[in-house]
């Protein structure tokens, strides 16, 4: 009996006297479990990776070491790959030129747009070479207007992307040659706008930005009263140039807008290029192709792309999967000289290896996180995280990330409308992750006791539901306050 009453004196005694550290982790650990016990994780598979981000030491693992698609935070990999590879103020570079002589007002030879894989042309920098070739006293053009995308290979589409994606913006193909309809910089997709007509039951007016007929408007869409619901479907045919409008649309409805993939973004890129010089007065009596230039070509303008740490901005913060892809793809051509998936994988690779990461361990397959494919750990993301704030280029790759319940899209980003409120907002810095039954959250927690996480859910049902469990953790690590 004496022996008993000893045994829970000792037990009593060992609880008193635990580190406060040890107990704030007790309670860290319990709190999370009990956010993961929530019934909308029935079925579903959570990993959650947890540490200090002063020691890397883990505070909380629930399945970390297990394979999980990642989804967006793929993003993660591709953007601290790009900064070591290519570093912070990498640009990329376009370029009108010539293979011909300009004599008088001619140019006696072909012209070419030779894109380089920039994914920020706009419309008004096309504009701007065609106001610089009339500068130059060129009214005509005495041989074809060619594109040339050569710098990339011919793969326009990751090998696991869903044929439905691909009239979607974030399923756009990747070309070396390729326009942004605004500075959101989804490269190789048109604005579509619909509006109400005039009254009921007139047809919806739709109209494009930039204002093109490289793309064809199927337009079935109707007005209906104030008091009926908006209802519009915009798809591209798949394969073609084809848009579809359909539904209808209410009075009292300002627009609806939707950001549509084109087929062929090169070809897209050069038939505005000719709407430009059109517009300045020059003329073209060649035809429009797409081919490689000769070596001997010169140069009369180009265009350098905002720097890398800029470009992560919009990569980061809206989730933009053209840029990863781009990304990958140049990474391959300036370290193995072939712009494709393959080598610019390899090059990821690479890099993971030289930062302690197994690659071996994890299975990737884009830049993105598009695939249903990837497989990645939760341990692995968060033990790059912790890497990473040593690295030189840290600031920048951190100041890409979205941040919570902070306003503005180029701030606060996919959280700008999560966690505010919270011990979160403003406190947790991460990159959103969504596919259909994925959902990932992983990031830094930069309070006066700073952590980096990850947390990765695969097989869910209830979307919004996950990333509520997403938050509830993010504002737990938000509240913590060890010792």
């Amino acid at each position: 009996m004496l022996s008993v009453i000893l045994l829970l004196s000792n037990l009593s005694y060992g609880k008193e006297n635990q580190s406060e550290a040890e107990q704030d982790d007790q309670d860290l650990s319990r709190n999370i479990h009990k956010i993961l016990s929530d019934e909308g994780l029935k079925g579903a598979i959570a990993g959650v990776s947890v540490r200090s981000a002063d020691t890397g030491e883990i505070l909380f693992d629930h399945h970390g070491g297990t394979r999980l698609t990642p989804a967006s935070n793929m993003k993660l990999i591709t953007a601290a790959a790009a900064l070591e590879t290519l570093g912070q103020d990498y640009q990329f570079i376009t370029d009108v030129a010539t293979n011909g002589k300009i004599k008088g007002d001619k140019l006696i030879g072909d012209l070419y747009l030779i894109g380089r894989g920039d994914p920020t042309i706009l419309k008004q920098d096309l504009d701007g070479f065609a106001t610089s070739l009339k500068d130059k006293g060129i009214n005509k053009i005495q041989g074809d207007l060619i594109g040339d995308e050569s710098w990339y290979d011919t793969q326009k589409l990751s090998e696991d992307m869903i044929w439905t994606d691909e009239s979607e913006y974030y399923g756009s193909q990747v070309s070396a040659l390729t326009t942004a309809p605004n500075r959101d910089y989804d490269a190789g997709t048109i604005i579509v706008d619909v509006f109400p007509g005039t009254r009921e039951g007139e047809k919806a007016k739709v109209t494009t930005s930039p204002k093109t007929e490289y793309v064809t408007i199927q337009n079935s869409a109707t007005t209906v009263s104030q008091e009926q619901e908006t209802d519009i479907l915009i798809n591209r045919k798949h394969g073609t140039n084809i848009i579809t409008v359909e539904g209808s649309i209410s009075l009292d409805n300002a627009n609806e807008r939707s950001w549509i993939a084109v087929s062929d973004p090169a070809k897209y890129a050069l038939h505005l290029f000719e709407q430009s010089l059109k517009d300045v007065g020059i003329t073209i009596n060649g035809d429009l192709r797409i081919k490689k230039a000769s070596e001997d070509v010169t140069s009369l303008a180009n265009k350098k792309s905002m720097e890398l740490h800029e470009l992560l901005i919009p990569f980061m913060k809206l989730s933009n999967n053209g840029h990863g892809e781009i990304l990958v793809k140049e990474m391959g051509k300036r370290k193995k000289d072939v712009g494709s998936w393959e080598a610019g994988l390899e090059v990821v690779n690479d890099y993971l290896l030289k930062e302690g990461l197994q690659p071996d361990d994890m299975l990737i397959r884009d830049g993105s996180g598009i695939s249903h494919v990837t497989l990645i750990q939760p341990h692995q993301i968060s033990q790059l995280l912790f890497k990473l704030q040593s690295r030189e280029w840290f600031d920048s790759y951190f100041t890409s990330l979205p941040v919570a319940g902070s306003n503005g899209r180029f701030v606060g980003g996919t959280l700008r409308n999560r966690m505010k409120g919270t011990a979160a907002e403003n406190v947790v810095f991460a990159k959103t992750g969504t596919l259909q039954g994925v959902s990932s959250l992983s990031g830094f927690v930069k309070h006066e006791n700073p952590m980096v996480f990850s947390i990765i859910i695969n097989q869910f049902l209830d979307e919004d539901k996950i990333e509520e469990i997403e938050d509830r953790i993010a504002i737990t690590l938000a509240e913590y306050n060890f010792k």
